[in-house]
């Protein structure tokens, strides 16, 4: 075993694998050099399905977090879920160069396509991933056909108050427990994936990288964008702030989320996951989420 500083690398790689099993059984890895390292890859679908690049969320998150949609997604796509350079999961950092702005996200997503021989690809990510695929259609359009955001974090509007207080112990000192704890905080202690749960808990510790961060994208910007986007929001989501506006369905909708992307997006579909938290998402989504991706995706 192979404990370093608190972390269970091996431990790690077990759960993760877990995870990966739950993935269609033709799902194999694909490894692409980028200049920030070696991306890893998980791969499922036709190979001449239309591409479709998986972005996954922030704090210990990793590609297998799309177990729940892989199979229904790779029906009409072929389905590439990268894990984050410097990120928990299988992509192997380089030692002396990581991403630090938001161009370096967009140079290296540019080499992860390049090396997956795709010019131009449906794109979407949840939270984190959410704002890394965003900011990746704005600085390059011309290769993202559509776009969906689960849940999207510092894109429309910031976190609330409350949930940074509870997210501060995990974040400077992060542990198996306390990831347990905030999670079951957010959640609502709605049952979760046993497996993903061990994972999350797995990647207390994870030698990684500081996050790109930044800034909301600039009005301007986002008013330009001329890309379909689909903005899905969890409607017990206790990351982003709510207000009373509610959907058909009776489902609070992240008001200040709706209203900023319904104004500035010129091409967006906006709706609400009931009954669902931003960290149960995606792996815990109702079948409902699948379907609206699908036939997002579709087009």
């Amino acid at each position: 075993m192979s404990v370093r500083g608190g972390y269970d690398r091996d431990g790690f790689l077990a759960a993760y694998d877990k995870v990966m099993a739950k993935w269609p059984a033709e799902r194999e890895a694909v490894t692409v050099p980028t200049p920030f390292g070696t991306a890893y890859v998980n791969a499922c679908g036709p190979r001449d399905g239309r591409p479709l690049l998986l972005l996954p969320g922030g704090g210990g998150a990793t590609s297998a977090s799309w177990c729940a949609q892989a199979a229904a997604l790779a029906e009409t796509h072929r389905v590439y879920a990268v894990d984050l350079v410097g990120a928990p999961g299988r992509s192997t950092p380089a030692a002396d160069r990581h991403p630090r702005t938001v161009a370096d996200l967009a140079a290296w997503l540019d080499a992860v396509l390049d090396g997956l021989g795709v010019r131009r690809a449906d794109v979407g990510g949840h939270s984190y991933g959410a704002w890394t695929a965003l900011r990746y259609a704005l600085s390059a359009p011309g290769r993202v056909r559509r776009l969906f955001l689960l849940d999207p974090t510092q894109c429309f509007a910031g976190y609330k108050a409350a949930y940074l207080l509870h997210a501060l112990p995990m974040l400077l000192r992060p542990s198996p427990r306390r990831v347990r704890a905030f999670l079951e905080w957010e959640t609502g202690g709605v049952p979760l994936d046993p497996d993903w749960l061990r994972l999350q808990e797995a990647a207390a510790g994870f030698p990684s990288a500081r996050p790109v961060t930044g800034p909301r994208p600039a009005r301007e910007a986002l008013r330009a964008l001329d890309v379909p986007v689909l903005l899905l929001l969890a409607g017990s989501s206790r990351t982003l702030p709510h207000s009373r506006l509610r959907s058909s369905g009776g489902t609070p909708i992240t008001y200040s989320v709706a209203s900023r992307a319904s104004e500035l997006l010129t091409h967006v579909e906006v709706d609400v996951v009931p009954d669902v938290s931003h960290h149960a998402l995606p792996q815990a989504a109702p079948p409902e989420l699948t379907r609206r991706l699908s036939d997002f995706l579709r087009g």
